[in-house]
């Protein structure tokens, strides 16, 4: 035959069996939405790097959850900006914190949202890390103690999952361990496992005001030449009692999404980060390419590469296309 017997294309022809034939999707369920919660704001203000964003006061975060449910989207990720900082980030676990705040005010009302609250210390200190500095870098041990307060905190409060995301060595222990002393022992850990030092937290900086200062991350966030790696800083954080791992950024490491999940089979978070979301938008509004279309097909290749959940800032907009 001068013809081939198969032909790709019949599964192609119109959107029915596309739709039939195709190997990943994903709904609404699937994502989780970034929320940055600001103590000293009044009004909403937007986010200029990252339009569609804003940060909202404390009144607004019962209205966000609301909006979020309403959208059938499963999971709220809070970040918080606190009234005040200190060199240690130690304000992050004060009595009434902005986040134990927060979720305290979600926790009021039954809803079908699972909260979950970022647990770093970038946002609370001076100068910007994820812990107390000490001869010019973090001091690992020092900011385990600190992170292990700050966690019990949110889940005194009533959050479902912490997320420890400072990527310091024995983080998960020393979380795991303090929640299950005080009595949290079904408080869920999603760790940032595969955290990389990355170029495309660019805008988030500027969102949760954590711009850093003195050196950059690259001393405790991961190379992003490295692969083998994070799959050992994700058989670590397993070990140590992590329930849900994530890799972030996403887009630019899918390979890693991939290995992990093939690796260990565990449920697997994929942050689609601040600088993926900027860049569609920018984009977009130069009429480049299909803003919609665009996030569409880069949370389905994080579906595809292996992802359960989707961490991201087109959460609202997709859900609200996809229903």
């Amino acid at each position: 035959m001068s013809y081939p017997v198969t032909r790709p294309r019949r599964l192609r022809k119109n959107r029915l069996i596309r739709d039939l034939a195709a190997e990943a999707s994903f709904s609404a369920r699937d994502l989780i939405c970034p929320v940055f919660i600001d103590e000293t704001a009044k009004k909403r203000a937007p986010i200029k790097s990252m339009p569609g964003v804003e940060r909202l006061p404390i009144a607004d975060v019962e209205e966000e959850a609301d909006a979020l449910e309403a959208l059938g989207i499963p999971a709220i990720l809070l970040f918080g900006i606190p009234g005040h900082k200190d060199e240690t980030g130690s304000c992050a676990f004060e009595s009434g914190n902005v986040i134990e705040t927060a979720v305290k005010r979600l926790k009021k009302k039954r809803r079908d949202l699972l909260v979950i609250t970022d647990v770093c210390l970038c946002e609370y200190t001076t100068h910007g890390h994820c812990g107390p500095v000490k001869g010019g870098t973090v001091d690992n041990d020092a900011t385990l103690d600190i992170i292990a307060k700050v966690a019990v905190s949110h889940a005194r409060a009533g959050a479902d999952i912490v997320a420890p995301s400072g990527m310091m060595d024995g983080m998960v222990h020393a979380i795991r361990s303090e929640l299950d002393f005080t009595g949290f022992k079904d408080t869920i850990i999603m760790s940032y496992a595969a955290k990389y030092a990355s170029a495309m937290y660019g805008p988030f900086r500027e969102a949760a005001d954590s711009g850093f200062t003195g050196f950059d991350r690259a001393s405790y966030q991961m190379d992003y030449r490295n692969g083998d790696e994070a799959l050992r800083e994700v058989a670590m954080d397993l070990e140590e009692g992590a329930d849900i791992v994530m890799v972030k950024p996403a887009l630019s490491y899918l390979d890693i999404v991939y290995r992990v999940k093939r690796e260990f089979g565990v449920p697997v978070a994929a942050y689609s980060v601040s600088g993926e979301y900027a860049m569609v938008k920018a984009a977009a509004a130069n009429g480049w390419l299909d803003e919609k279309k665009a996030a569409v097909e880069m949370l389905t290749s994080m579906k595809r590469a292996g992802a359960d959940m989707l961490i991201t800032y087109f959460a609202k907009d997709v859900a609200t296309l996809l229903k």
